[in-house]
């Protein structure tokens, strides 16, 4: 049952991810006067597992697991405020392992604060992921292993925004970040400060952009590090369907690179963009910037049952910094454009989507690359392929995705991180994966669904390679009107050359409640 409120809720939030959500909740009333949708869960699971510990072959050992895990969503949108929470807190209880639990969120929010000249955004999560990116891979329904520990990510802008008459728009925005674990091997908080300017549209449609950003991150164990960029850029469109594209300006890295080279200079691109219809868009760039030629790419297709994306980028980056990214916004957006015509209800749409992401989250792995721990900076080149397909029976979410990471710093900051792992390994990996998770209506109160996963992880620096496949199979019957009732099948498969190769077979029968 989903309940609609019109006054201020108290929610719980994470340890270390409720400051993002603070100014949210003193809001003064009249911009907190909107209805919330509140829906509160219950989940009761009970698994059985054939290697709980996840062993070598002869070695395994069977279990039964009971989880309890209550969970809210929770949405809000309004004129001057919006808001999404989907939180869950999990007991498991084994035989072969000691009781734990674990707490998931994903959360967002927007509020214009006074007018069209400040807003506010909010953003906190809370996710399992690998220390390391060799091992054993996280299985939902199974305790945490040793390679795995808890996220939480949250962050905080302020942002200044307005628009001058026939000059253009400004936007001045601050972002306090913080990344954290639970074990602390992972603790660094962020501030950045971007101003942005987009001039109006002059004769002949040409537009220009100008930008000023600069960044300090201090580690718990680190010296701070800090990041300054300057740019400017222009577009001139062609005709109706082309535009051309360039930029230039200059960054500067404070890091010391492992090469003894200076992460710093002048860069430039050049593109160009092909949108013939609303429903159609090509971005392509090439460039050149302080550690090489550079390429990039965002292609999206929008067709009646099926949505693609395509993504290639190039970037200096870290591993707090990808953990902010994370999240399934990009197959959230996918599914949203297709579903407005089925559900229009906004807040209707998001829940079905929240609960479509998280029973894919059975895969086992992140959609994209795979994110472990690490202080180092790095060289990544990404590329990735999403399609999401939705008609009235059935819904189909795929992904590829392809990454490869050179390491730009020493490794000696990740001896306390990872103190298992030869470090000469993750000097440069490659990531290729794929995942799909496709779900058929049988009837009103009856579904299917058939998830897949697999990732490989590939030292190019040593001789180690790991392989990880996940498949599933579920059968959903609607009980009663708020009771849902499943039972799943589950095979995981781990490979590697270095030893610890596993199968694992299980089952799973869970009944969701919601009130």
């Amino acid at each position: 049952m989903v309940t609609a409120i019109t006054t201020s809720q108290r929610t719980p939030f994470c340890r270390g991810c409720w400051w993002p959500w603070l100014p949210l909740l003193i809001l003064p009333a009249p911009a907190c006067a909107l209805e919330w949708l509140v829906q509160p869960s219950l989940r009761l699971r009970e698994s059985y597992t054939d290697n709980a510990l996840l062993a070598p072959s002869g070695q395994q050992q069977s279990d039964f697991i009971t989880e309890i895990a209550p969970g809210l969503a929770l949405l809000g949108n309004g004129p001057r405020l919006q808001v999404h929470l989907d939180a869950s807190w999990r007991k498991l209880v084994s035989q072969r392992s000691a009781d734990s639990s674990r707490q998931q969120l994903q959360g967002a929010g927007h509020a214009d604060l006074i007018g069209d000249w400040l807003q506010l955004d909010a953003r906190a999560s809370i996710s399992q992921h690998s220390i390391s990116p060799f091992g054993a891979p996280a299985i939902g329904d199974l305790p945490s292993s040793a390679n795995h520990s808890t996220v939480r990510v949250a962050s905080i802008s302020p942002v200044l925004r307005h628009a001058f008459r026939a000059l253009g728009t400004a936007e001045l925005r601050y972002t306090r970040s913080q990344v954290s674990s639970d074990d602390a091997l992972l603790s660094s908080h962020g501030d950045e400060l971007a101003l942005q300017l987009a001039g109006a549209p002059r004769g002949g449609g040409w537009n220009w952009n100008a930008g000023y950003e600069v960044r300090r991150t201090q580690d718990s164990r680190l010296a701070a590090q800090s990041m300054e960029r300057a740019s400017a850029g222009l577009r001139y469109p062609f005709n109706r369907s082309w535009a051309g594209t360039a930029s230039a300006g200059t960054e500067k890295e404070s890091y010391e690179s492992g090469s003894g080279s200076h992460p710093r200079g002048r860069f430039w691109s050049v593109g160009a963009v092909w949108t013939p219809s609303a429903r159609t868009s090509v971005a392509l760039s090439t460039g050149r910037r302080f550690f090489g030629r550079t390429y990039s790419l965002d292609a999206r297709l929008l067709q009646r049952h099926t949505n693609w994306s395509l993504q290639y980028s190039e970037d200096i980056t870290t591993m707090p910094a990808q953990f902010l990214r994370l999240g399934n916004r990009d197959a959230a957006s996918l599914l949203d454009q297709l579903w407005r015509g089925a559900y229009p209800d906004a807040q209707e749409r998001r829940l079905r989507i929240d609960a479509f992401l998280r029973d894919a989250g059975s895969l086992g792995g992140e959609l994209g690359a795979l994110n472990y721990f690490s202080r180092r900076y790095f060289l990544q080149k990404q590329l990735s392929l999403n399609m999401a397909r939705a008609t009235p029976k059935t819904t189909w979410l795929a992904s590829l995705h392809a990454t490869d990471r050179t390491a730009q710093t020493a490794s000696g900051v990740d001896s306390g991180i990872l103190p298992d792992i030869d470090l000469a390994s993750l000097e440069r990996t490659r990531q290729l994966g794929a995942n799909s998770s496709w779900q058929w209506r049988a009837s009103p109160r009856d579904s299917l669904r058939l998830d897949a996963g697999y990732a490989s992880v590939r030292s190019l620096s040593a001789l180690r390679r790991d392989d990880n496949l996940t498949l599933t199979a579920g059968f959903n019957r609607v009980v009663q009107k708020n009771m849902t009732a499943s039972i799943d099948v589950r095979h995981t498969r781990h490979h590697s050359n270095r030893g610890g190769s596993f199968r694992e077979n299980g089952m799973v029968a869970t009944l969701t409640m919601q009130f």
